[in-house]
This record gives structure tokens, C-alpha cells and sequence, in this order.
């Protein structure tokens, strides 16, 4: 199997880059075709909209949320450890400026004035998110393994919060220590070594 991208993996790669730093309505077509070295033709030819694009584009970027998931939960079986490298993984990505915001966070941020097919994507990204860290809160509850105050749900909403915020905070401090930082006392808090 190749490790060269289609050029619709390029496409697709551009336009998140452009999102990250433009928002959905930050770049256009000519663009993306200036980055890609093709024609604004071939990119219509791969995605016939904007709309198209940017869908396909939330939709990967959930299939390959779920696939990082599926792995993590092989490779971590305890639930405060999962929630620790999914916080890491998200640290170093921001730290290597790979993936320096979650798309789908910064795409909810324009959520009223997207359009409908790329806004029920993003949603859909948020509903997997939620229900996968729903299910660590509550075998975390179960085991005993994570200190919960309040609801597996209430608390996978904000352990999801959190990271997003401190995502946010990284980004307009322009330093990445600053992700790590902030989440620090909400790992603390959910440590099953925490006084309950």
C-alpha cells in the first residue's frame, strides 16, 4: 500500500489547514488549489461545493476519531489512564502544532452560520465524543478507578469542555504548556486517589 496522498487527501488536508486558521468561511477554492498546485476545476471535479468538501472532510475527521478511539481502548484498559492520554495526545499535537485545535470545536464555534449538512457533521462528531467518554466516566464510576461528583454524562460533557477550553487557551496565549496547565487540576480531580 502507497504512503502518497490521493489528491483528494490533499484537498482535504489543505482545506483543514485553512480552516484552522481561517475558519469555514477563511478560504475558498483558489486557495486551496494555490497550497494544492491544481487547478480550482480538479478541486470541483473531487468536490463539487465548498459544502461537499468541508462535510467530507468532519466525516473523515470523525471515522478517524473513532478509529484513534478503537485503538486506545486495545492498547488502555483503565478508564483514568485513558482519560490522561487522550489529554496527551491532545498536549502533543498541540505542542508539535500537528494538530493545534480540534476542527470540529472550532467548526461548533460557527455552528449558526454553517451550512445544515456540515453543522449535522459536527454535531455528530460532538454526539461520538460525548458517548465515548460517557462510557469511560461510567466504568471509571464502576471500578472505582475514576472519583466522579456528579453524572457519567455531566462529566464526560465537561472533562470535553475542559479540553476544548484548554485548547483555547493554548491557542490565544500562543503557548502550548499552557493546554497541559489548565487540564492538570481536572485530571486531578477525577484521580481515583482523590479524598471522596
Amino acid at each position: 500500500m502507497s504512503n502518497l496522498l490521493t489528491t483528494s487527501d490533499e484537498i482535504l488536508a489543505s482545506a483543514r489547514s485553512l480552516i484552522m486558521s481561517g475558519g469555514y468561511n477563511g478560504f475558498s477554492y483558489a486557495d486551496i488549489a494555490e497550497v494544492v498546485g491544481i487547478r480550482k476545476a480538479s478541486i470541483h471535479h473531487h468536490f463539487p461545493s465548498k459544502v461537499e468538501l468541508v462535510r467530507v472532510l468532519v466525516a473523515r475527521y470523525r471515522d478517524d476519531a473513532e478509529l484513534a478511539v478503537a485503538g486506545l481502548e486495545r492498547n488502555v484498559q483503565n478508564p483514568f489512564e485513558l482519560l490522561q492520554t487522550y489529554a496527551g495526545h491532545w498536549a502533543k499535537c498541540i505542542e508539535d502544532a500537528s494538530r493545534p485545535f480540534c476542527v470540529c470545536a472550532l467548526l461548533a464555534s460557527e455552528l449558526p452560520a454553517l451550512p445544515p449538512e456540515v453543522a449535522a457533521e459536527v454535531k455528530a462528531f460532538f454526539h461520538f465524543a460525548s458517548k465515548w467518554l460517557t462510557s469511560v466516566m461510567e466504568r471509571g464510576a464502576k471500578e472505582g478507578s475514576l472519583n466522579l461528583s456528579s453524572e457519567p454524562s455531566v462529566e464526560a460533557e465537561a472533562f470535553m469542555a475542559s479540553v476544548h477550553g484548554a485548547m483555547l487557551s493554548a491557542r490565544a496565549y500562543g503557548t502550548p504548556e499552557v493546554f497541559a496547565t489548565i487540564l492538570a487540576p481536572t485530571l486531578q480531580r477525577l484521580s481515583p486517589t482523590v479524598a471522596q
